[in-house]
């Protein structure tokens, strides 16, 4: 065990950094355990911010990790509001925005990421929104309710899953959406076109709008109220609001100048680690979305951005920071809530890696499973309106064994006998 006059640092408020105190301290460690977040709320789970909190079927409250008084009783020591300036590796400090520095023995950088910006005339409008943070949702949740009240519009910058669920809350509040995506369909890269189109067609079904294609070119304004969008296609379109939904980058900025590993964007980007979390410096360690790590089981180097990776990145960390052996290989997995499709998925099929799409259920009444394939082996799988099938379908790309397409596709063919 650690030595219990020892400090461990943690940098991010997000619930990477909570689930790795907690863990630290579930697992024995006894001495200061200190969080900083560059935020003043307390450490929050993200997926409510374009889920039920933005729908305003969930309470503020229910995003929180821990309730507030859980730090003090874990004697978890809170920094918060606080951004984090520098990390000197050779000091082994931290300094914080307000000059003040403090010493770890052991440092976890989970820092997240920030929505990407879009670059074109107009950004700086009062109706031009992001979604990443508590008080982003807080603003949003307004916006929406009133564009809902005055039959408003908003545009919505990109067709992936925040865009997409985004788009299914603001219907739910009544207002007018037009979703603006380059690609022939929305998650067109992560889900291919046949199953992208399924994702159009649902949204279509509540009144969205979408314009494929095309890419914003200019918001347009009058006293500083957004009144319509032009695409480069020239069309223009009303807006009464603009969500920005193009993406997130890792924060690496602390990581960079401390001169830490890093992966080139084109390669997703992120803090490099191996499989134990660990960065270049044998000290500091990063988990989460700033985290790209070497996974074992899918033999690559991967930077995953959602909520699971989170939750189960963060105590892997704190399990080798305790000097533990760690081998961080879960399959990734997250989930989506639009209308009424709810949809799992789980694994890595990014485009190109894969030859065969094998669908197992009713496509036409959205309850299906999707398998992406590679050499009939199970690359990642998606259920559609289908429950309890999340660990058969892992077990499948754990395997990395061939399949017979035609069993898979077939109902009446237990997930599980398909496993060797």
């Amino acid at each position: 065990m650690v030595d219990a006059d020892q400090t461990f640092v943690i940098v991010g408020g997000g619930l990477a950094g909570a689930k790795a105190a907690e863990t630290l301290r579930s697992e024995g460690f006894t001495g200061r355990v200190i969080l900083i977040g560059d935020e003043r709320d307390h450490p929050y789970e993200r997926p409510p911010l374009s889920k039920g909190y933005l729908t305003g079927k969930e309470e503020r409250d229910s995003v929180f990790v821990h309730e507030a008084a859980w730090y003090a009783r874990a004697e978890v020591e809170l920094h918060l509001g606080q951004p984090v300036t520098a990390v000197d590796r050779e000091a082994r400090t931290v300094r914080l925005g307000d000059g003040t520095t403090i010493r770890y023995d052991r440092l976890l950088l989970a820092t997240g990421s920030e929505p990407r910006r879009l670059d074109v005339p107009g950004t700086g409008l009062a109706g031009v929104h992001h979604l990443r943070r508590l008080a982003h949702a807080d603003r949003l949740r307004h916006v929406l309710a009133s564009l809902g009240r005055d039959n408003g519009h908003l545009v919505i910058a990109g067709g992936g899953w925040i865009g997409l669920e985004v788009a299914a809350a603001a219907r739910g509040y009544g207002a007018e959406v037009t979703v603006v995506e380059s690609e022939p369909t929305p998650l067109h890269q992560v889900l291919g076109p046949e199953l992208g189109q399924l994702f159009a067609d649902l949204h279509t079904e509540h009144g969205v709008r979408f314009v494929f294609g095309a890419r914003l070119a200019e918001i347009v304004g009058q006293d500083g109220m957004v009144l319509a969008v032009r695409t480069d296609d020239g069309e223009e379109h009303p807006a009464h609001a603009v969500l920005a939904a193009i993406g997130a980058a890792p924060r690496t900025a602390l990581a960079e100048a401390a001169g830490l590993a890093l992966v080139d964007r084109a390669h997703g980007g992120g803090v490099a680690v191996d499989a134990s979390l660990r960065t270049s410096d044998p000290d500091i360690f990063a988990a989460g979305d700033v985290a790209a790590a070497h996974h074992p089981l899918l033999n690559t180097r991967l930077r995953v951005e959602h909520w699971a990776n989170a939750l189960n990145g963060g105590p892997a960390a704190a399990r080798a920071m305790l000097g533990r052996q760690v081998s961080y290989d879960r399959v990734p997995y997250f989930f989506s809530d639009q209308y009424d499709l709810g949809m799992e998925y789980s694994g890595w099929a990014p485009p190109g890696s894969y030859d065969q799409v094998v669908l197992r259920g009713d496509v036409g009444k959205r309850q299906f499973i999707a398998f992406w394939l590679k050499d009939r082996k199970v690359l990642a799988g998606m259920n559609v309106n289908v429950w309890d099938v999340t660990d058969p379908i892992q077990k499948l790309i754990r395997a990395q064994s061939p399949v017979d397409p035609d069993a898979l596709a077939d109902p009446s063919v237990p997930l599980e006998s398909l496993v060797d």
